[in-house]
C-alpha cells in the first residue's frame, strides 16, 4: 500500500469499506458494512477509531439506513433510521464529531425532498470537507513550526484517523515537506496506535520516524530533542479543554516543565460549543480486559484494571489550537469564540 491509498474508510457505492486497524501493521484488511448496526460496532470495536473519521463512518452508516429502509418502509423509514442514530450514538462516548455528524444528518432527515441520494451526498460532503480541513490545518500548523527540529506526536492522527492526510500528523507531513524534522512517536500504550499506525503512516510517505515508549518522553525532552508536541483531539470545550489518547495530559504536563510548545490540532467539528470546559466531560472507560495478561482474566482474580481511553489537557498547557478556520494562540474561550463562525 502508498501513500495514495491509506484510507480508513472507502464508500463503495453500496456499502462502506472500513480498514480494520486493529489489523496494522502485520494485515491490511477491509471490513465491509451494509446497515448502520455494523458501521457503529465498527466503531465500538476499534476497527475505526479517530475523532474525524468515527464521525464520517457514522454518517455514511446513516446513508446505509436510509437506503435500507426508505422504500422497504415508506411509512415508517423515518422511526427506522432513529432507531440506528441511537445505535451509532451509543458506540463511542467522548468522540464530539460523531454528534456532530449524526445532528448534520439528523437536521437533514427532518427536511423535505429526503431521498437515499440527497443523505449519500451529504455524507459524501461531511467526508471531503474533512480532508479539505486537514489540509488546510496542515499548513497553518506548519507555519507556526520555523526551523523547529524535534517533532513528538501521540495516538494516531493521520489519514487512518481523518477523512484523509490527517489533523497533527497533517501538519507534520505540511512541515516535513517543507524540510526534514526529526519525527518521534509514543507507542501509545494500550493499544499501540503510534508504533501500529503512526509509524506504519509516515513509513508509507518516507518519512523517518523514531518510536519511543510512552515512558521515556520525558527524558527525551529532558534531553532537548524535542522543540513542539503536536496531538488531536477527540472533543474540545469552549474554553480550549481538550479531550485526547490517554497519555497526552502527561505529555502538556512534562512540555510545561520543559519548555517544550503543546499544539492540539483538529478541526471545528471537534469543539463542543454548548459544553463550557471540560469538568462534565465523559471520558470512556473501556473494558479491563483490554489491558490484563490473560493470566488476570481468571475468577475471583485479585488484579484489575482501570482502563480509561481518554485524559483532559487543561487550556493553560495548550500553547495553540490549530483549527481550519485559524489559528488559536493560549487557548481560552474568547479566542475559541473567534473560530466559531469564520
Amino acid at each position: 500500500m502508498n501513500k495514495l491509498t491509506v484510507q480508513a474508510l472507502q464508500w463503495t457505492g453500496f456499502s462502506l469499506k472500513v480498514l480494520d486497524q486493529r489489523r496494522l501493521p502485520e494485515d491490511c484488511v477491509y471490513d465491509e458494512y451494509t446497515d448502520a448496526a455494523g458501521v457503529a460496532e465498527a466503531i465500538a470495536s476499534m476497527r475505526v477509531r479517530g475523532a474525524p473519521a468515527i464521525g464520517i463512518a457514522a454518517a455514511y452508516g446513516i446513508a446505509l439506513s436510509v437506503c435500507e429502509h426508505f422504500l422497504l418502509a415508506p411509512l415508517t423509514w423515518r422511526a427506522l433510521v432513529k432507531q440506528d442514530i441511537d445505535i451509532l450514538a451509543r458506540s463511542r462516548p467522548t468522540a464530539v464529531n460523531l454528534f456532530t455528524a449524526l445532528n448534520t444528518m439528523t437536521a437533514h432527515l427532518q427536511g423535505q425532498h429526503v431521498t437515499p441520494a440527497t443523505v449519500l451526498a451529504l455524507a459524501k460532503k461531511i467526508h471531503a470537507d474533512d480532508i479539505d480541513a486537514n489540509h488546510k490545518m496542515g499548513e497553518l500548523g506548519a507555519d507556526l513550526l520555523a526551523d523547529a527540529q524535534g517533532i513528538l506526536t501521540h495516538c494516531n492522527t493521520g489519514a487512518l484517523a481523518t477523512g484523509g492526510y490527517g489533523t497533527a500528523l497533517g501538519v507534520i507531513r505540511s512541515a516535513y515537506a517543507r524540510q526534514a524534522r526529526t519525527i518521534y512517536a509514543d507507542e501509545t500504550r494500550p493499544w499501540l496506535q503510534g508504533a501500529r499506525l503512526t509509524a506504519w503512516e509516515l513509513a508509507q510517505e518516507g518519512i523517518p520516524v523514531t518510536l519511543i515508549a510512552d515512558s521515556a518522553a520525558a527524558w527525551l525532552m529532558r534531553s532537548g530533542a524535542v522543540s513542539w508536541i503536536i496531538v488531536g483531539a477527540d472533543r474540545i470545550a469552549c474554553n480550549g479543554d481538550t479531550a485526547n489518547k490517554i497519555g497526552t495530559y502527561g505529555l502538556a504536563v512534562l512540555a510545561k516543565q520543559h519548555g517544550v510548545k503543546m499544539m492540539v490540532v483538529a478541526p471545528t467539528t471537534t469543539i463542543d460549543w454548548e459544553m463550557p470546559t471540560a469538568e462534565d466531560m465523559v471520558i470512556e472507560q473501556r473494558n479491563q480486559n483490554e489491558l490484563l495478561p490473560a493470566c488476570y482474566l481468571q475468577e475471583n482474580s485479585l488484579v484489575s484494571a482501570w482502563n480509561p481511553v481518554f485524559d483532559i489537557t487543561p487550556a493553560a498547557l495548550i500553547d495553540v489550537i490549530v483549527t481550519e478556520r485559524g489559528v488559536i494562540m493560549q487557548p481560552s474561550e474568547q479566542g475559541m469564540r473567534s473560530v466559531q463562525c469564520r
